[in-house]
Parts: C-alpha cells; sequence; structure tokens
C-alpha cells in the first residue's frame, strides 16, 4: 500500500500546468540576470580598485566610482526581484567600498539640454 502526502503539502511545482511551467522559467531568468549583474559588479569593482591603486586623477576616480555605484544598484534591485532583501551579504561578498554604497541610488544629471527652437 502507498500512501502520498495531502496535496497541500506537495511541491508546486510538481504538476505539470502552464502556469508552474512559466514559473520555474521565470525564476531561471531571473537568476540567469542576477548572475550576469553580479559580474558586472566584480568587473566595475576590480577596474575601481585597479585605477585607485595606480592614482587615478580625480575626475576619472568620480566617473568610476558612478560606474560602480550605478552596477552595485542594478545588481541589489535584481537580488530583491529574486527575493533576496538584505544586502549585507552581497556588501561583504563583494568587498563593497563605502564610496560606492554611499552613492547608491543617486541620480546623476547630464549635460543640460539645449531648449528647442
Amino acid at each position: 500500500m502507498t500512501v502520498r502526502p495531502p496535496q497541500a503539502l506537495a511541491p508546486a511545482f510538481t504538476k505539470d500546468t502552464g502556469l508552474n511551467i512559466l514559473e520555474y522559467e521565470l525564476m531561471s531568468e531571473r537568476a540567469d540576470a542576477l548572475g550576469r549583474h553580479g559580474l558586472k559588479v566584480e568587473k566595475a569593482l576590480a577596474l575601481l580598485a585597479e585605477r585607485l591603486a595606480a592614482g587615478c586623477p580625480q575626475e576619472e576616480r568620480e566617473n568610476l566610482l558612478d560606474d560602480a555605484a550605478d552596477k552595485v544598484w542594478a545588481f541589489f534591485i535584481q537580488r530583491e526581484m529574486c527575493g533576496l532583501r538584505s544586502q549585507q551579504d552581497a556588501i561583504r561578498r563583494y568587498v563593497i567600498p563605502p564610496e560606492v554604497i554611499a552613492r547608491l541610488g543617486i541620480v546623476r544629471k547630464g549635460p543640460k539640454a539645449q531648449p528647442a527652437s
């Protein structure tokens, strides 16, 4: 004699409905995007550390910090979309500098556009 667990305790993805298959694909895409964002963060932080160690000019330093902050911000948003609410573990893992953390979410204005005549 076999015993089945109650349906309420069965995993959500055991039924092959269209919705479950779609949810599985969406979770896969979110995880893939999280990995891509993580690689972008690693590259931006490595470039920042390399150029700071080489003694880059102040303007380049500011641009590198802004770029790293943009990449980290996008990474944090992607983490939240995957259900990871705390960013402390990511900050420790990627060794994100406080200067980058301080710039997260800041919207920088580009050059002013000339009004159309």
